[in-house]
């Protein structure tokens, strides 16, 4: 099963020690925490089960997309009514920002180890939303990578919108289209430095290659049909779409690296949507 990340987190507070002496906090000196601080800092309560975030979370407006979770906190709580002993970890990987959003790449013990990428939209500093992919962590690929591994710093970070740019034409073009031809315009043709770090595929576009012919042989479709949003910092871009594997309807979260204006790497988590008649939630898979 796949469940909501929605934990409760300490709201931290700065002492101001500038003549290295200990002052009493005054409250213009509290050190406001960024959206994607908070963000991290909920997960990573998981390994502390410290509860006083509940100040990270609008408890009035919090909405549910996790279809197998019920909506608002009341969701969350049924589930941890199911922790086992010792309750859940998270180990956050990745974490970035975009506006309202944050998105985040974390390995979880979560009713077993799992990959997961999370996306929180803030108001007013509050997190109000909620979206997720999960998968099972699962061994490395045939070119030895994880699904996790390598690096996590953003760069670039004023060529956000056009690295944002350049993924959603990939996905368009190349995943919507089949435009293969197009190829070139966004990994470089025969570039075997390609990263990739989805469990079956080896790097390089003939790592691809392969895959997608491996995958025709045994008479299995990718689809993807519509791009529901696109978030970036810099040089990384994460993409959400919908479509379907072998004719199932899937959500596809797919984490690209942009380097000298060419995709140089990727990472996924492709979920089977839940149906309609098991869903505890009436807010969509996507709906952002």
């Amino acid at each position: 099963m796949k469940y909501s990340i929605i934990v409760l987190l300490m709201l931290a507070t700065v002492a101001c020690n500038a003549k290295k002496e200990v002052k009493p906090i005054k409250q213009e000196e509290k050190m406001e925490l960024s959206n994607k601080e908070k963000a991290v800092a909920l997960l990573n309560s998981f390994n502390t089960g410290d509860q006083t975030a509940i100040g990270y979370i609008n408890t009035n407006k919090y909405i549910q997309h996790n279809l197998a979770v019920g909506d608002g906190l009341s969701g969350f709580g049924a589930i941890m009514k199911n922790a086992p002993e010792g309750g859940f970890k998270a180990n956050v990987v990745r974490a970035y920002q975009d506006e309202e959003y944050v998105f985040i790449h974390t390995i979880y013990d979560f009713f077993g180890p799992k990959i997961g990428f999370d996306i929180f939209r803030f108001e007013e500093g509050l997190i109000v939303e909620h979206w997720d992919n999960l998968t099972a962590v699962t061994p490395a690929n045939p070119s030895g990578h994880t699904q996790t591994d390598g690096p996590t710093k953003p760069e670039s970070l004023n060529k956000t919108e056009t690295n944002k740019a350049l993924v959603k034409d990939f996905i368009s073009a190349i995943l919507m289209k089949g435009e293969m031809d197009k190829i070139g315009n966004f990994i470089n043709e025969g570039a075997e430095n390609y990263i990739q770090h989805n469990s079956v595929i080896a790097d390089g576009l003939s790592g691809l290659g392969q895959a997608l012919e491996g995958m025709a042989k045994e008479g299995i479709a990718m689809e993807y049909s519509t791009i529901h949003k696109v978030l970036g910092e810099g040089n990384f871009v994460l993409s959400v779409s919908e479509g379907k594997l072998g004719g199932i309807p899937t959500s596809y979260y797919d984490l690209f690296r942009v380097e000298d204006g060419k995709i140089v790497e990727h990472w996924d988590i492709v979920e089977t949507i839940l149906p309609e008649a098991e869903r505890k939630n009436n807010n969509g898979k996507f709906n952002f």
